[in-house]
């Protein structure tokens, strides 16, 4: 249907409306008399309907008017005054008057509720806690530090307190995802710049029992976090009573100032630093990154500080089987210092603690377990040293250069790395003056980005190959779309030759991991995860900070795996009480071991078992592995094997 001019008919119901919508949009008055017309329509013809159809109403008119108004007054709540026309209008205008005040007052009332429900939504409120955990920042790291530390053991319920300058419904969302409806903390989401000192105050700083300051995702994120360790000194002044503060950068240029802007109790991480460590250590240790994600992990067994009173003024040694149920690493002088895997004879000094790989940190007990070990079960046998190896480094980003760098710390003499880009790239730094020169570094030139070239590639000269993804940023897409398309292409050029290439590769989001088509040997590093679980960690205690910093350096003592063969003889059964005393006579201290048929299997633990007890018994394969804290490069004193807590290794010569 058309109108008069040619254009299409409005229906009556639309111009209807349209013209009410306009008439709402004048003015709030305008909204007051569309209501009291309403309510008029509906109210005065039922109060019509209702008197003319009482049979005891009034049988005149006025009568039934009269009614009509005392009904009509009592719902619209005017009053129901009668008599002269006066009185009829002047109990109305009390009516109306009572109602406008009573209607004005729900007004504010509800006005002032959805203001604060909506300053409270938005996250501006000021939190009043004490003893609490603060973390500064929103990163892809936070939701397994907040995951983390809500799942951790502690005496009692623990507070979390995050500032980002975010929507506080999508922090709370994120957090609770990751963190589940059972956890064992409070998670209060606070939104706001943590730059600005007059926000921070708003969190409470001060009583807070630890500070996590995290970087973001932009390019500028380390001089952010630096403002932020500003801004947090500002608030709490020059005192040294503050908490402690852990932050996390990813330029080591800023590691320096970091520090200062810290202050005495401040620990900085290098986020990138700590990940290409990680991504070498793999490079030699299939199964590294399953170990380490086993001991950062709170649902596990984790580093703790436990009483060694009991050994005071005793040598180290027998301490390791001493200790049913955890597994002594290392000590925690009275200075503070940290002594990881010290030599056997190492005087335990009153005021020392023991660092100990324990279920929680109350589970530790003291009972001798040196009869659970069978001495003929040892081995003397020594493990294999490692052959200088060939690799190849596929793709490039800002870590690339680290990651070289760590090779060229840890690699055998001899040894080579193949670097293959999709453009020419800086080589790595040059080693300082009295460095190894590690391995040959040859540097080429592809498109990676095309199937066919990822396809050419020949691996059967390389012993492994190291799989890095992009920036974010660089190029369209997610760092991880290449990761895995680099995989995939691997994984094909292994079943066209049939032979297994050990693969390390680097992740952003865990959610990926399970994606990633690798072999049961390699390793995936989701790199933002392993640094949240490590902050977790020294977030929880900040003495460990010095124990993961060695663990993870090029330097001093590593997580290693080993064969079982070099500890316990193939096919004997023993304790794994025996596999501690055999470690200990070379040096070590075990932690635990994998099981060779389960590595493959895809279980769970692929193997893993971290922490067993001391009389847990078994049967030992040449192929299982033991994981020992130990000298990755230390020349192996001569052993003289016993179940005695003696130091019976002899000088090295």
């Amino acid at each position: 249907m058309e109108s008069a001019k040619g254009g299409p008919r409005v229906p009556l119901r639309d111009r209807a409306r349209y013209r009410f919508d306009r008439t709402l949009a004048r003015s709030p008055g305008t909204l007051m008399g569309w209501l009291v017309i309403t309510c008029l329509v509906v109210v005065v013809p039922v109060s019509l309907l209702l008197v003319w159809t009482d049979p005891g109403s009034p049988t005149s008119l006025s009568g039934r008017l009269i009614a009509t108004w005392r009904i009509s007054a009592e719902t619209l709540r005017l009053g129901a005054a009668t008599g002269t026309p006066l009185r009829l209008v002047l109990s109305a205008v009390l009516g109306l008057v009572a109602l406008l005040c009573v209607s004005t007052l729900v007004g504010v009332i509800t006005t002032g509720l959805a203001e604060r429900l909506a300053e409270l939504s938005r996250g501006r409120s000021t939190v009043l806690e004490q003893g609490h955990v603060l973390v500064l920042g929103w990163s892809d790291q936070v939701t397994t530090v907040v995951g983390e530390l809500a799942a951790a053991q502690a005496p009692r319920r623990r507070t979390i307190v995050l500032l980002a300058d975010r929507d506080k419904a999508e922090m709370e969302e994120a957090l609770t995802a990751r963190a589940g409806p059972a956890a064992r903390a409070r998670i209060i989401c606070r939104s706001g710049p943590a730059v600005d000192p007059d926000v921070l105050a708003r969190v409470s700083p001060r009583s807070a029992s630890t500070v996590v300051v995290l970087p973001s995702a932009e390019p500028t994120a380390d001089a952010e976090v630096l403002r932020i360790l500003l801004a947090l000194r500002a608030v709490l002044g020059e005192d040294t009573d503050g908490p402690p503060v852990l932050a996390v950068v990813r330029d080591d240029r800023y590691r320096a100032p970091a520090r200062l802007a810290a202050g005495p109790l401040g620990t900085v991480l290098e986020a990138d630093t700590v990940t290409a460590r990680l991504i070498a250590q793999c490079v030699g240790r299939p199964g590294f990154s399953l170990v380490l994600r086993d001991l950062l992990d709170f649902a596990g067994d984790e580093f703790h500080l436990a009483d060694a009173t009991a050994f005071h003024h005793g040598s180290f040694g027998p301490a390791l089987l001493s200790h049913p149920n955890s597994c002594v690493v290392g000590l925690l002088t009275p200075e503070g210092r940290t002594l990881l895997n010290p030599p056997a004879d190492t005087v335990v000094l009153p005021g020392s603690r023991l660092i100990v790989l324990a279920r929680d940190d109350d589970s530790t007990r003291v009972e001798d377990c040196r009869h659970l070990v069978d001495a003929s079960a040892i081995a003397a046998a020594r493990p294999e040293p490692a052959s200088p190896s060939r690799l190849l480094l596929l793709g490039w980003n800002r870590r690339a250069p680290l990651v070289l760098e760590q090779l060229r710390s840890t690699a055998r003499p001899g040894s080579v790395v193949d670097v293959v880009a999709d453009s020419a790239v800086p080589g790595p730094r040059e080693p300082e003056g009295g460095a190894p020169a590690g391995p040959d570094v040859l540097f080429r030139s592809a498109p990676l980005s095309r199937p066919g070239i990822l396809l050419g590639l020949d691996l059967d000269p390389y012993d492994g190959v190291v799989v890095l993804g992009p920036d974010r940023g660089d190029g369209s897409g997610h760092p991880d779309d290449w990761t895995l398309v680099t995989l995939l292409a691997v994984r094909l050029l292994e079943q066209r030759t049939g032979r297994e290439t050990r693969v390390v590769t680097e992740l952003v989001d865990d959610r990926n991991r399970p994606l990633a088509p690798v072999n049961s040997g390699s390793d995936v590093i989701v790199s933002g995860m392993l640094v949240g679980l490590l902050m977790a960690q020294i977030a929880q205690n900040r003495h460990l900070a010095p124990v993961f910093e060695e663990l993870f350096s090029a330097e001093g003592n590593d997580v290693c795996l080993r064969p079982a063969g070099a500890y316990i003889h193939p096919g004997a059964e023993a304790t794994f009480a025996a596999v501690v005393a055999a470690a200990r006579d070379r040096g070590e201290c075990a932690i635990g071991y994998r099981r060779h048929d389960l590595a493959r299997t895809g279980s769970g633990d692929h193997g893993i078992r971290l922490n067993p007890p001391k009389g847990e018994r078994r049967i030992w394969y040449a192929e299982d592995q033991v994981v020992v804290i130990a000298r990755e490069h230390h020349r192996l004193p001569p052993i003289a094997a016993g179940p005695d807590g003696s130091a019976t290794a002899a000088p090295a010569g």
